[in-house]
This record gives C-alpha cells, structure tokens and sequence, in this order.
C-alpha cells in the first residue's frame, strides 16, 4: 500500500503540472488562442486511450512489478524530451514530451488501479483508492506551486518584456531565455524517477494474479467475453466524463481565472493548488465514510449533484466568487474516480487486466473536454463561463446514470 501511494504521488505530481504548463506554453511558444494551449492537456491525456490497451498486453507479459518499473522509466524519458523542446522552441517537440509522459502514466495507471481494488474486499476498494488518492491530490497541490514558482513568475515577467521588445529578434531571445526554463524542474524530474526505479525494481512485491476464473468478489463467472460485461463499457464512459470534469476544474481553471479579470495573480497562478486542495478534503471524506456510513454509488450520486450545483453557480456568480466555485469542484469530484473504477471493474475476474485498460482508456476525457471548451469559448464565441457550463453539466448527469443504474447492467441480481 505504501509503494502504491508513492505512485500515485508521482502520478499525481505529473498529472497537476499540465495546469502550470497551459499558461507557460501559451506565453513561451506565443500562442494565439487558448485551444492552442489546451493541446498540454490533450497530449497528455489522449496518450491513455492509445495506449492502455498495450499497456494491458505489457502487463501480461511482464507482470506488475516490471510493469511498474517500466512506466517510471517512460515517465523520465519523457521529462528528459522537454529540454531539446526548449533548445529548440518546439511546440510540436513539447507536446510529444507530454505524450510520452502521458505515455508512461497509461502503464503505471493501468497496473496500480486494479491492484488496490483487488487487495483487499471489493466494497472498501473506495476507500484504498482514497487514501492513494489523497497522496495523488497532495503531488497535485505541490506540482503547480513548485512550477508556478519555478516558470509563471518568469512568464509574467518576460510578458511584460515582451511589451516592450522593439524587434522580432529580441522579442524571439525573450521566449528562447523563457524556455530555459524547463530545464531544472524536468532535469530533476528524470533524476528522481530514476532513482525510483531502480528502489522499486529491489523491492520485494507480491505479485496479483488475475488470470483465473474466481472473481474478486468470489463468484465464479463462465462469461467467455469481455463484451459479456457491459457495465464495464458503461464504466468507461464514466471515467471519461469524470476525468474530462476534473481536467476542466484543475487545469482550466488557471485561464478561467484570467478570463475574469478580477482575480488576484496569488490565486490565479496557483489556481489548480486551490483545486486539488479541496480534492483532499473530499478524499479525507471518502476514507472516512466509506463504505462504513455511505456507499460507493451513494457517494457517487452525492458528489455529481453537488459538481451540477457548483458549476451552476459558477456561471451566476462573477471575479474571486467564481472562482472558488470552480475550485470547489475539486471538493464535489473528489470521490467519482475512487467509486467509479471499482464498480467498473467488479465481477470480471479474469478479464479484470484487460477491464482495466479499457476503463483507463476513458481518460482520453481529459484530452477531448478541454478542446471542446476552447472551440465553444474560441471558435463559437460563447461565453467562457457559459462554454464551461455546458461542458460540465452533461458529464454529471451521466455519471449519475451510471451510479444509479448504469453499474448494474449486465451483473447477476
């Protein structure tokens, strides 16, 4: 358990950087519209739906233990990408950089979700994956005050530069001094995930084997297909709206913020800490409480009604109350994906490996929703705080389908 809440850190620290990275790329790269910086996330994010399948097939052949090895390993080969994306001032170089991050996340997620739902009785795999979870949010708090710190205050104050630069030339010498940058942040990123690597790869693990009949609720199913399971696809679609939403609340909040006009740089430049704080307090909730007051799919339906109200009232508010409105979405997502993947999962027995990656699979969300935000808010020319309102309510609403009667379908009553 403390090995897979080391891992969640790490996940948790690479994820919640995207929300750094969108403001810096938009300033350092001189990118025209938000769309165009939205693509941090989808690099990230759209690496998960290609991938998780093959990760699925990795994980078969080499087990979970190398599995995990290998994932930190693409993690720092990624990292390392970001400095000949700087030397060179590569959007594209950049965002493949991402990928193969995003990359390395797929292998690492796909092996660590199933084995804490497995670990222990399937009614409590919530709150294993809360109290992992929890280490994941508190990586996502630390990522973007460290990356704030580290590249934003740089960024602001080669925007102000920029203002000023009299040619094409010094203004290209402000964006190249800009993008070194990335440098010592990645650098020091490669040498930890390294170092990881190799504790882990000595470290003894027990190996879960999930190739037998036998469920991991003890039935035993005769299903001869994973198509024989369609909560689990149902599931998927979950992850795929729940990750979209906690993508829009945690790393488009930044240029939400900006959009407001009103909010103070203290909170802008840190806007997904405030996020992911509020995460935290869910996920202190959820270890709490479930399954011993609420159940997994109670908790679910509680939190998607209150993301449905909070969104809501993001769009009637204005300036720092909107804001922490966005913000507090971080408190009503807090616990879909610690519920959503269980439920997604239970009964598949020996297909559970290959279960999981297709509900990894559905966090190509966080690659899509962004994307249709920036076309909505960039290309419609909706309001952004309208836009947002129409990307979020629909995913609510149906993550609370599937917690009320999508989880059931296709299971023995």
């Amino acid at each position: 358990m403390v090995i897979c809440c080391a891992l969640f850190f790490i996940l948790g620290f690479v994820t919640w950087a995207n929300g750094s990275l969108i403001p810096f790329a938009k300033k350092a790269f001189d990118l025209e519209t938000d769309l165009q910086a939205y693509l941090v996330t989808f690099a990230s994010y759209i690496a998960y739906f290609f991938l998780a399948i093959p990760s699925s097939w990795i994980l078969k052949k080499i087990g979970f233990h190398n599995g995990l090895v290998t994932s930190l390993v693409i993690l720092g080969l990624g990292s390392l990408l970001f400095i000949p994306a700087a030397e060179k001032s590569s959007y594209i170089l950049f965002l493949t950089a991402i990928f193969v991050q995003g990359s390395g996340m797929a292998l690492l997620q796909t092996a660590v979700n199933p084995y804490l739902s497995i670990i222990g009785p399937i009614d409590s795999a919530a709150q294993r994956i809360s109290i992992a979870g929890f280490c994941n949010k508190t990586a996502g708090i630390v990522a973007p005050i460290i990356l704030s710190t580290l590249l934003l205050k740089g960024a602001n104050a080669a925007e102000a530069r920029l203002a000023q630069a009299g040619s094409e030339t010094e203004k290209q010498n402000i964006l190249n001094e800009l993008l070194q940058q990335l440098h010592a942040p990645y650098i020091a990123l490669a040498a930890v995930l390294g170092l990881f690597a190799i504790v882990l790869k000595f470290v003894k693990l027990p190996e879960v084997n999930m190739e037998k009949e036998e469920s991991v609720d003890g039935v035993t199913h005769s299903k001869k297909s994973i198509f024989d399971y369609p909560h689990l696809f149902l599931g998927a679609l979950a992850i795929f709206f729940c990750v979209a939403v906690e993508v829009m609340a945690g790393d488009i909040i930044g240029t939400y913020a900006r959009e407001l006009g009103t909010v103070p740089a203290v909170f802008r430049d840190n806007a997904t800490a405030f996020t992911l704080g509020f995460m935290l307090v869910g996920y202190l909730i959820g270890i709490i409480t479930i399954p011993k007051f609420i159940s997994q799919q109670a908790a679910l339906r509680i939190c998607t009604s209150v993301g449905i109200l909070f969104t809501i009232l993001s769009v009637f508010t204005t300036g720092v109350i909107s804001f922490w409105f966005v913000a507090l979405l971080g408190l009503a997502n807090s616990l879909m994906w610690p519920a959503i993947f269980p439920l997604g999962i239970k009964g598949l027995g020996r297909f559970t490996k290959t279960g999981s990656a297709i509900m990894i699979m559905g966090i190509a969300g966080g690659a899509i929703w962004p994307l249709v935000y920036g076309f909505m808010k960039d290309k419609l020319h909706i309001d952004f705080q309208h836009a947002f309102l129409y990307a979020m309510v629909p995913g609510y609403l149906y993550i609370i389908y599937f917690a009320s009667k999508g989880h059931k379908a296709g299971t023995a009553k």
